[in-house]
């Protein structure tokens, strides 16, 4: 049996990332709206839930690879204290101003390896985020897709993610 998934977006989409985009301390994440919900509305549904995400800030020196997994920490604390677990975590931290990399989006290769790792079909699968590399990633990669305005109540979603 092939499992279903949600891909999400980080910043702008699990949290807002304020004025600044790139959110790299526990005490600058903020969890939007209407995420705990949601998340757990769709695990409720069988649904993984997976985050994808561009860091390149870590590539431009802005932070550190540490910094990131400490935030992605908080962000699994948390979300474990309300029964919800994230499948994976995938991020690149490359910046084009640096070198081209492909596990950044639009490129679909972080998809595509969370897909082959836990079996996934593109017609099983979504990906949230708020911009149109997210929205490009996803339709590279044939999955359903969804750009949602930045900081968006992903509870919106739900009627139509099933």
């Amino acid at each position: 049996m092939m499992n279903k998934a949600i891909f999400l977006d980080r910043d702008g989409v699990i949290n807002d990332p304020g004025e600044h985009y790139y959110v790299h301390r526990v005490e600058d994440f903020s969890i939007n709206e209407g995420v705990i919900e949601a998340l757990g509305t769709w695990q409720e549904r069988d649904y993984l839930l997976i985050l994808i995400s561009n860091q390149g800030g870590i590539a431009r020196g802005l932070f550190s690879k540490e910094d990131t997994d400490r935030v992605h920490r908080y962000l699994e604390e948390v979300l474990a204290g309300e029964g919800i677990y994230l499948s994976a975590i995938y991020y690149c931290p490359h910046h084009y101003s640096v070198v081209r990399f492909l596990c950044r989006k639009p490129e679909p290769l972080l998809l595509q390896k969370a897909m082959a790792r836990f079996g996934i079909e593109p017609e099983d699968a979504w990906f949230i985020g708020d911009s149109d590399k997210d929205v490009e990633a996803g339709k590279r990669t044939g999955i359903h897709t969804r750009k949602i305005r930045r900081n968006q109540d992903l509870r919106t979603l739900l009627p139509e993610i099933r």
